[in-house]
């Protein structure tokens, strides 16, 4: 993506711009106020200050265009053809804890010709690391790494086709959160037959990773739309399977499953 389109740029940017005061007040993690919105699922002043930079920059550039967010739900717009799907802080309780893996995540729904809204295209920005992971719709998918120079790199998925050989990441339900049992299942067929198992806590990030190929495929279930949005594009767009667990389209039901064709039918058997 040497020539970023216009929705691209203006996603990034806002993206950017959201993270700075994310970085600031992660160096600061243990002075941050902090409010509970539920068992376990905290929500901190960092993550509101984050939409609300992402909101402005996205409407000032895009005005009329739709809303999904996890702060602030559903935002009509003028434009209904169009909409963001926003997660300011995708691994809220690992930035809480200053463990530095989270993630920016904005989608852009378009919906053509009466036909049902489909994301078009998608970002998963991790400011700590400065990797922007980007797919727009049948243009693949890449990471610029501003670590690294700022290079755009055209993402594969591995082709690893031994499930002994291969390593898949999950998310492990939490308290407040059912499916503990259910969960349990899963994790000991696939971590018995398989090289490991990594549960990192940003389901967006999860998606990305493998897209890169840093994982063999990842599942998870009970995930909302903006955790999943931005993230499912890029795997598709990258060349990897993507599943809903339950039937459907994962950014709709939230049960996801997502790996190469070759290990895909031996992933689902174990977790489904």
């Amino acid at each position: 993506m040497e020539h970023l389109s216009p929705i691209m740029r203006v996603m990034q940017g806002a993206a950017r711009k959201a993270s700075r005061g994310l970085l600031r007040d992660f160096g600061e993690v243990e002075n941050l106020q902090v409010s509970r919105k539920g068992p376990a699922d905290f929500v901190s002043r960092a993550d509101k200050k984050a939409e609300e930079v992402i909101f402005e920059n996205l409407d000032r550039d895009r005005p009329g265009y739709s809303y999904l967010m996890e702060e602030s739900g559903e935002i009509v717009g003028t434009d209904k053809t169009h909409r963001f799907i926003i997660d300011p802080l995708d691994g809220t309780t690992n930035f809480l804890h200053g463990i530095p893996h989270f993630a920016i995540s904005i989608a852009l729904e378009r919906e053509i010709d009466d036909q049902p809204r489909e994301v078009v295209a998608g970002i998963v920005y991790n400011p700590v690391t400065d990797e922007m992971f980007m797919a727009e719709k049948g243009k693949g998918a890449f990471l610029n790494d501003g670590a690294r120079g700022g290079t755009d790199r055209r993402l594969y998925p591995t082709k690893r086709d031994i499930f002994t050989d291969s390593i898949f990441a999950t998310g492990i339900p939490f308290l407040g959160r059912p499916g503990h049992t259910k969960f349990l299942k899963e994790l000991h067929q696939v971590m018995g037959a398989s090289s490991g198992v990594r549960r990192m806590g940003a389901a967006s990030l999860d998606l990305a990773w493998c897209a890169a190929g840093r994982y063999d495929g990842f599942w998870e279930r009970g995930l909302a739309p903006w955790d999943l949005a931005a993230g499912v594009l890029i795997a598709r767009e990258a060349g990897l399977m993507v599943e809903s667990l339950s039937g459907g389209d994962p950014v709709e039901t939230g049960d996801v499953i997502t790996t190469n064709a070759a290990l895909m039918p031996h992933l689902k058997k174990r977790v489904q």
